[in-house]
């Protein structure tokens, strides 16, 4: 590959939206044959500068090149017939049709589909990219990873060479995400270049040659992809990072059982079996992790144990308290602390931040039957000191970052000690920066004896803070382990239900 140009170059592309400089004079270059991972926190402008090259975005000024040649970009058509194809994390697929039908979207010269052309193209693009894929299967049969090597054969079927993947593996479990990457080598083996963008820096080790991280909207550095992830997190965040690796977190004495779960049932929707005889204790000062797949009871098992959901069989005590069938509020008076998945809907977005902090106890805050609001705000001021929140007391959460309206719900539940936390997907959609600080405080509520119980689709964060593991697949625990024994293939395996246990 030596002396060729880049198989897509950007040069001094600028991007402003008003007041905010979303890209500034980024130079960017992605060889032939590699992958070329592209880090950044929340809104450092990687994903903007990517809309730029695929013709989503219109820059300011900059320009893109593709093999040393200007391109002309006015829309996603230009950037096809360039080669260059792009696959978000929003799949752009019609449920109803089938495989084929959905690589011929786009491409029909007529009104009318011929089903056997598209069907026949299907194939030979399956069989040339080496992606076992049925053409007949409808994509709404299909599961996430199906679905997302259907985007990008359907990327590379219009001679793409070069792929934009956005946050690829945002929704795959460990085996699907082993079938990305062995897909994404066999095809840059074949010539293909890749822009890989990610915020879990132990796969972008993994699978990128090349690594350059923006903060602010520049492009900061440009390093080998095997670069020390505490480093790649430094330079992302302008700081010297913290990061938990595994087995620094491990509890040595953790003590009694403090949440104690046995034979517990619940329905979902419909009132079909969400929950099936579900036995589980959580000590004081330790982090009991969940995983599995979305949908196998997670939500189920977090609405029970806070109150929004009814169950329809077992028990559930806190230390010696029965809270069977308990509403939300007896919940939180005898200990729980609840930090849904949902973090704007446990917020109201119109009210300030004052208000929100405390919004779930407002009844300590009267006054002769009023809310007393000097104490509100001195009660915000010093919470936002406390939890290093980016906002001041009168501002509307709705104005907030992802990160800030995080630390605005950890505020409010982690400030009254709960003896119990039960949060899900704490971290998800958080830059590198703000899953740091959240994970700091799960820590540390941990190490001051709280029992805390961790729903997570994110592997690495269970395997960073646990100190043991559940897998839960279709409301069943089907494996439980220490962190220290865990192995990610056969959590893998669990999670797909395939395990000797399932």
């Amino acid at each position: 590959m030596t002396g060729m140009p880049p198989a897509l170059e950007l040069r001094g592309i600028t991007k402003r939206f008003g007041s905010l400089v979303a890209n500034d004079g980024v130079d960017l270059d992605v060889r032939v044959g590699e992958v070329h991972a592209l880090l950044g926190e929340n809104g450092a402008g990687k994903t903007t500068v990517m809309r730029i090259a695929y013709g989503l975005t219109q820059a300011d000024a900059g320009q893109v090149l593709v093999e040393g040649r200007p391109l002309a970009l006015r829309s996603p058509r230009d950037a096809i017939g360039a080669g260059i194809g792009m696959v978000t994390q929003h799949f752009a697929l019609v449920g109803p049709m089938t495989v084929a039908e959905n690589l011929a979207l786009g491409r029909a010269t007529s009104l009318r589909l011929d089903l056997d052309s598209a069907r026949r193209r299907a194939v030979e693009a399956a069989e040339r990219f080496e992606m076992r894929l049925n053409p007949d299967a409808r994509i709404d049969d299909l599961s996430v990873g199906q679905r997302q090597r259907v985007e990008i054969l359907k990327a590379l079927s219009r001679d793409c060479r070069v792929l934009i993947l956005d946050e690829p593996t945002a929704v795959l479990v460990p085996s699907e995400v082993d079938a990305l990457f062995e897909t994404l080598r066999s095809l840059i083996a074949g010539g293909l270049s890749v822009v890989f963008i990610s915020h879990k820096l132990a796969e972008v080790r993994a699978i990128s040659d090349r690594v350059s991280v923006m903060r602010r909207g520049r492009l900061v550095a440009t390093v080998d992809g095997s670069s020390d992830e505490r480093a790649l997190a430094s330079m992302m965040v302008g700081r010297p990072s913290f990061g938990v690796a595994r087995g620094d977190t491990v509890a040595e004495t953790a003590g009694e059982p403090v949440l104690r779960i046995h034979g517990l049932q619940a329905s979902g929707t419909q009132g079909l079996p969400a929950l099936n005889n579900l036995t589980l204790d959580v000590r004081g000062g330790e982090i009991v992790g969940v995983a599995g797949v979305s949908g196998n009871g997670q939500t189920e098992l977090v609405d029970v144990l806070c109150g929004m959901r009814q169950p329809t069989g077992g028990t559930l005590h806190l230390g010696e308290q029965e809270l069977t069938g308990a509403n939300p509020t007896r919940m939180m008076a005898a200990g729980i602390g609840r930090i849904p998945e949902d973090r704007h809907a446990s917020l109201v977005g119109d009210l300030s931040v004052a208000h929100n902090l405390v919004l779930e106890h407002l009844d300590d805050f009267r006054r002769g039957g009023q809310i007393d609001e000097r104490r509100v705000r001195e009660h915000a001021w010093e919470l936002i000191e406390r939890f290093d929140i980016r906002a001041r007391a009168e501002d509307q959460v709705a104005s907030l970052s992802g990160g800030n309206i995080q630390k605005v719900l950890l505020a409010r539940v982690l400030s009254r000690d709960p003896r119990v936390v039960v949060v899900s997907q704490p971290t998800r959609g958080l830059d590198v920066g703000a899953t740091e600080y959240v994970r700091r405080q799960l820590l540390e509520r941990r190490q001051a004896g709280a029992a805390i119980l961790l729903v997570s689709e994110d592997l690495d964060e269970l395997m960073a803070l646990c100190d043991r593991l559940v897998v839960l697949y279709e409301g069943r625990i089907v494996g439980a382990m220490s962190v220290a024994d865990a192995d990610v293939n056969e959590l893998s395996m669990l999670m797909a239900g395939r395990g000797d246990a399932a």
